[in-house]
């Protein structure tokens, strides 16, 4: 088996990690900052994310700790190997003095899926600032 790389985007956010926690597990949220999707929290549970472009991911939630954890498969079909990608995305919440600090990790990306890695690192930088806009208009 070949090495895999993981992209690892982190962020300093100055909101409460109860506030952080819904936006990455409340559906309508969800689809603001991510994908639609009918996600629900549960481990085991199968969900879709449907991208803007037409394109569907299909996923299951592995893990989930309240506040602190949450990881899924991000499994995306295609005919291409170069752009077919089976990989688990994980969110890391730790408190800090001034809010939560996110941690997001993508893991899965074979050698020659240069193209799939360098996307998803530029589209996570993009969705966690999506995020930033969300978590400013909640409460």
């Amino acid at each position: 088996m070949s090495e895999t790389r993981t992209v690892t985007i982190e962020r300093d956010l100055p909101f409460p990690r109860e506030r952080v926690w819904r936006a990455l597990t409340e559906p309508h949220l969800m689809a603001e900052w991510l994908m639609q999707n009918d996600f629900v929290p549960e481990v085991g549970h199968r969900f879709n994310l449907t991208g803007a472009w037409g394109g569907v991911l299909d996923c299951e939630v592995l893990e989930i700790e309240s506040n602190q954890t949450l990881a899924y498969t991000w499994d995306f079909a295609n005919d291409d190997p170069a752009y077919a990608l089976k990989s688990v995305v994980t969110f890391t919440l730790t408190p800090t003095a001034s809010g939560t600090h996110l941690r997001v990790e993508q893991s899965g990306f074979r050698p020659e899926q240069k193209q799939a890695y360098g996307g998803a690192h530029a589209g996570w930088k993009q969705m966690l600032d999506k995020l930033g806009d969300v978590l400013a208009a909640i409460a």
